[in-house]
């Protein structure tokens, strides 16, 4: 058994408050079911993954500047650096629940990420809220907009092909039409 959570449900991450609410409970829910039915010989599996690259970011609804919300996301959600393909996280999962381990944290960032709000909570808050305010701010939109609608200059360039090719793996281009 395993629950769908994020690296959201592990920190808080700006701009995406009302989502990391969401995991948070899923990564509780995940966490007490493991607790609860490991005496019956289930286990349960939170798997915590970082950015993967899915395709759906062309799906994920931005409000506020949409093109610079969309090009910060999409960037990161598409770029090797900052992503990891989902076929990898896959077999990562696998062999996870395969040795019955209890928790999964998946990609380099997500790990390091929970880790310093593990040991240093005021630490990673003060750079998350530095971090909010290099984000576009809303400007007083209130409107929400899929990121396929969202597009620019860079979301459209090579920048982003990983996460192209992840839509197109993912039958995520087919649902923009």
């Amino acid at each position: 058994m395993s629950g769908n959570t994020s690296i959201g449900g592990r920190v808080a991450v700006p701009h995406l408050v009302p989502y990391c609410c969401a995991k948070f409970a899923c990564v509780g829910f995940s966490e007490g079911l493991h607790a609860e039915l490991k005496r019956f010989g289930i286990n349960v599996l939170t798997v915590v993954p970082g950015l993967m690259r899915t395709g759906s970011h062309l799906h994920a609804q931005f409000k506020g500047k949409h093109k610079q919300e969309f090009g910060w996301f999409a960037l990161s959600g598409t770029n090797p650096l900052a992503s990891i393909s989902a076929r990898r996280a896959a077999r990562k999962i696998v062999s996870a629940a395969c040795s019955n381990r209890a928790d999964l944290v998946i990609g380099w960032q997500a790990k390091l990420m929970a880790e310093v709000r593990g040991v240093a909570p005021g630490l990673t808050h003060r750079a998350l809220a530095l971090v909010n305010r290099l984000l576009p701010d809303a400007g007083g939109i209130t409107q929400k907009k899929p990121g396929h609608e969202s597009q620019s200059v860079v979301t459209r360039s090579p920048l982003t092909m990983l996460g192209k090719r992840a839509a197109r793996r993912y039958n995520q281009v087919e649902k923009m039409a």
